[in-house]
């Protein structure tokens, strides 16, 4: 999606939605086919939910049967063309979801056998696997969008050809046969790890988000953020910062999150003031935080802690610092464009009490603090979710305005089953590339190249794994972009002695920021289709504000504590203390004003004193400290004092 082919005019929600994230682009059924999709998502969330109860089935069986579930949701629910009636069932769908669907079900119903030909496989589970496989590409195009199939095609394509790429990357070649076996037969392929957690924790999370969705959570969040921040400087600017940070606990989308709290903030930004490209930016980078917040990242955080091999609570943990940090960088970048341009808050007269908000809904917010509280103390992802939807429910009997009814309970469950579709299809499309990977060692290969092109030197390997990941990470879903990213560009840096953690979590971020980094900048671009914007300015300036997440990688590679690998609380104190100096320097380096418009030569000095800052350590802290009080001192003494024109 080029920026030439986005009009310059606003859009709503349901539009961005449309153009920009292709899980939206659903048949809205009625009829016989409207209550045979409905049984199929209540068949499906109570199978995952009886598995999380009671005990999950091996991890075959338990992953076929997710996908099956998945394959005739997707074909019954995504039509094949974009100018098939989205009222109207087509038949090749349905042949398609039935196909699919039996390719899945094979594994189940001939499981004992196929366990006793280990892996000699014959003609037919040979048909049946290739069929699936095709099957997972199609339905990925239905849904993800080209990108994805892109990627995964290409090393499917290597897998069979690597006998003729020249160079370090040259591989023995797979066959046909041998590699569509180990794609859909075994747990290295498509029903590795990824299906594994898209099967258990990430269907249960998504549906947690379906019912806090149904308590209106979302409008409470936006209310909660008008309240704390909708009357300062730049405050619908703000409010969209903290409304998307809030949401991007639950949320799994950067375009979905846009859409949703941008259709408020958007408007209410332009309407004081704000130019279209920055109400546009301010959204989409903010949206895009979300999938960097803990407790779910986007559903990465589970597969992070089963790629690592460390407890999902120390996945979160390490998430929180620079999670922060880039939100503290995106509100002090809005706070700095506001008192640049003199753009005000709405009146405290037309915003929410944030008191009777708290009294009237904040038992809303319940199930999310006890959610993070029962994972803090323990608590295995599966059983705090069932906890947490369980409370959800209950927290919305408290009060009539909010109260789930037995049909919001049952709907609840079907918008969990359809909400699931995109990443657990991107996750058994991820399962295509890592067993390529598995079965080539293209991982290694890549990390080899990587090595060589750096020197063996780690900040050339770290901006090479960077580049790496915006590019592999353009637009590709949340989930699917953590298993390219890490499986393709971390492990250069793990080869350089950098803590795993750290190394995914630096593949991570830089994956995720791709969604605000021109050309390809969906969030940006869905921020700019509500404001009515340039896309192409609106990505810029989304990218400046998503500063902090360019630097504080680097950061946290070089000095651990950031992600509070191996510190002591006092230096993580420290640590985070000086970073948020930092931010503070480099974000008045990017808008160009503190209390006056600085120069070139200020900005300069900002932005090399907040980076000094964010680096852990006393000699940069000190230099640190030194340079932004001289910039400070030097802008104050500027004879042109106060707001300017946006024109200007």
């Amino acid at each position: 999606m080029s920026a030439q082919e986005i009009p310059k005019t606003e859009m709503t929600a349901e539009e961005v939605l449309q153009k920009f994230d292709k899980e939206s682009n659903k048949r809205e059924m009625t009829g016989l086919w409207d209550k045979i999709i409905s049984a199929i998502c209540i068949i499906f969330a109570l199978f995952q939910l009886y598995t999380a109860t009671f005990g999950i089935l091996d991890a075959m069986l338990q992953r076929a049967i997710h996908l099956a579930f998945g394959f005739l949701l997707i074909f019954l629910l995504y039509p094949a063309r974009k100018s098939w009636s989205r009222t109207a069932m087509h038949p090749l769908d349905v042949l398609f979801a039935i196909v699919s669907a039996c390719c899945a079900m094979y594994i189940v119903v001939f499981y004992d056998e196929l366990v006793l030909r280990a892996g000699l496989n014959n003609q037919t589970d040979f048909i049946v696997g290739l069929i699936g496989t095709v099957m997972i590409f199609e339905a990925a195009r239905r849904v993800v969008g080209w990108p994805m199939i892109t990627v995964a095609f290409v090393f499917l394509i290597y897998a069979f050809f690597g006998p003729y790429v020249p160079g370090i990357l040259a591989h023995r070649g797979v066959g046909f046969q041998e590699m569509f076996d180990h794609l859909f037969y075994t747990t290295e392929g498509i029903f590795g790890m990824p299906m594994g957690v898209s099967s258990t924790f990430i269907y249960l999370f998504i549906l947690f988000g379906a019912y806090l969705e149904t308590t209106g959570l979302g409008r409470f969040f936006i209310d909660i953020a008008n309240a704390i921040a909708g009357w300062a400087a730049g405050g619908p600017a703000k409010v969209a910062v903290l409304s998307s940070g809030l949401m991007g606990t639950v949320s799994g989308s950067s375009v979905g999150n846009v859409a949703g709290t941008g259709s408020f903030t958007i408007p209410m930004m332009k309407k004081l003031g704000y130019r279209p490209e920055f109400a546009g930016a301010v959204e989409a980078a903010a949206s895009t935080g979300g999938q960097l917040m803990p407790p779910i990242m986007g559903a990465a955080a589970f597969l992070m802690a089963e790629f690592v091999g460390v407890p999902y609570f120390e996945v979160v943990k390490a998430a929180v610092i620079p999670a922060l940090l880039y939100y503290i960088g995106v509100w002090l970048g809005v706070h700095y464009e506001a008192k640049k341009y003199g753009l005000k808050g709405t009146p405290r007269d037309q915003l929410p009490n944030f008191k009777d908000l708290v009294i009237e809904k904040g038992h809303l917010a319940v199930p999310l603090i006890a959610i993070v509280y029962l994972l803090v103390t323990g608590y295995t992802p599966m059983r705090a979710a069932l906890a947490a939807i369980l409370l959800t429910i209950i927290c919305s009997c408290l009060r009539a305005n909010t109260r789930i009814s037995p049909k919001q309970i049952v709907q609840g469950l079907i918008d969990g089953s359809k909400g699931v579709l995109g990443v657990l299809i991107a996750c058994a499309t991820a399962g295509i590339i890592i067993g390529v990977v598995t079965k080539t060692g293209v991982g290694l290969k890549v990390a080899t190249a990587l090595l060589d092109l750096s020197g063996g030197l780690l900040l050339p390997a770290m901006f090479f794994t960077m580049v790496t990941s915006l590019i592999l990470g353009m637009g590709v879903p949340t989930t699917a972009n953590y298993v390219i990213t890490s499986t393709i560009a971390a492990p250069a840096l793990i080869q350089l002695k950098v803590p795993v953690l750290a190394a995914h979590m630096f593949a991570f971020y830089f994956g995720i920021v791709a969604d605000v980094t021109p050309p390809v900048a969906l969030a940006a671009f869905a921020g700019a289709g509500i404001a009515g914007a340039n896309p192409m300015k609106c990505g810029v300036i989304a990218a400046k504000l998503a500063i902090a997440a360019f630097i504080v990688p680097y950061i946290f590679v070089l000095a651990p504590e950031l992600l509070m690998i191996n510190a002591t609380t006092l230096s993580i104190l420290y640590a985070g203390a000086t970073a948020i100096v930092g931010m503070w320097g480099v974000s008045i380096a990017m808008i160009g004003f503190c209390q006056n418009v600085l120069n070139i030569f200020q900005r300069a000095i900002f932005m090399v004193g907040g980076i000094c800052m964010i680096i852990p350590g006393s000699v940069t802290d000190l230099v640190g400290v030194a340079l932004l009080v001289l910039g400070f001192l030097w802008q104050r003494m500027n004879k042109r004092k106060g707001a300017i024109s946006q024109d200007e």
